[in-house]
């Protein structure tokens, strides 16, 4: 196992360990930015550090892999907190901003996908409700998230977007999105895709592939 201890990152000049904005942390790919937010793409491999940065905006995630994943705030001391595939966090760092590290001590990758809001407050849209098989995972004041998860042969009912949001991809597949008045769209999705999504019209999701499709949509408010 490699620890915290063993790998304690870059220091300044007075011994004070360098922060980063989270932006620049290792192993966080800053993948999409629009007017709402910036989308990143964490993967830190076995042994892997990402030093200390800063968190100052409200950050929403997925986690896709859970190699035991060690964090460390800023003065604290290291904790681990297991985690599942498909867990959905908000933190609220508008409010309360923090400052840690981050090492892998499992065996194999950490991965997350998540995005930071840059709007300090909520109030422009309101996320309307989604039928079964939609199961609310999140619902707070940025943010409403939903988990779907579509066996072979099985469909979504029609829901609108009513609010622009971002979709992330769990478990991948065949599937095929019916829109009003638009052509069917046919769409093969991996594991770890993201997706903008603007509000739009009535749509309809129809798991076209032989595996088990599983994805986590979010809305903002």
């Amino acid at each position: 196992m490699i620890g915290a201890a063993v790998l304690p990152g870059r220091a300044n000049a007075t011994g004070e360990p360098e922060i980063v904005p989270i932006e620049f942390a290792s192993f966080h790919d800053q993948t999409f930015k629009n007017e709402y937010l910036q989308f990143m793409n964490v993967t830190i491999p076995a042994g892997g550090m990402a030093a200390y940065h800063s968190h100052t905006r409200d950050f929403a995630q997925v986690y896709l892999a859970v190699s035991n994943a060690e964090g460390t705030p800023l003065g604290g001391k290291p904790l681990i907190v297991p985690r599942k595939v498909g867990e959905v966090l908000f933190t609220n760092y508008t409010k309360k901003p923090g400052v840690h590290q981050v090492v892998n001590v499992g065996d194999g990758d950490f991965r997350i996908a998540g995005f930071e809001l840059f709007d300090s407050e909520p109030g422009r849209f309101t996320p309307a409700a989604r039928p079964e098989p939609y199961v609310t995972v999140m619902d707070n004041h940025r943010l409403q998230a939903w988990r779907l998860i579509l066996q072979p042969g099985q469909t979504a009912p029609a829901m609108r977007q009513a609010a622009p949001g971002v979709r992330i991809v769990v478990q991948g597949g065949e599937l095929i999105e019916g829109r009003e008045g638009k052509p069917d769209h046919k769409l093969n999705l991996k594991f770890g895709d993201f997706a903008w999504q603007d509000i739009g019209p009535a749509r309809t999701i129809r798991n076209t592939g032989k595996s088990t499709i599983e994805l986590v949509e979010f809305e903002l408010k």
